[in-house]
């Protein structure tokens, strides 16, 4: 593998580790969102959510956007490899 595509491939990853670190807080209703790494985790995976819960039916019972990212992004890593 390239240089550049190595640093994609552990930048999608470590992505990947923050996405499953938000999705795992939400687990914890009472957490104060007003902790920086709290406020840092929802700030980096927020604009990448939106537009995919954006598509989604409006009113679902679960939030399946996190999903949707991390088989986006493990079809990258595949395509990658």
């Amino acid at each position: 593998m390239g240089p550049i595509i190595t640093v994609v491939y552990y930048a999608l990853t470590l992505y990947e580790l923050i996405l499953l670190a938000r999705v795992l807080l939400t687990w914890f209703p009472n957490i104060d969102r007003s902790n920086p790494l709290v406020q840092l985790l929802f700030d980096v995976t927020e604009p990448v959510l939106r537009p995919i819960r954006s598509l989604m039916p409006q009113g679902m019972m679960f939030d399946f956007s996190p999903l949707i990212v991390f088989l986006i992004i493990n079809v990258l890593l595949t395509f990658i490899r």
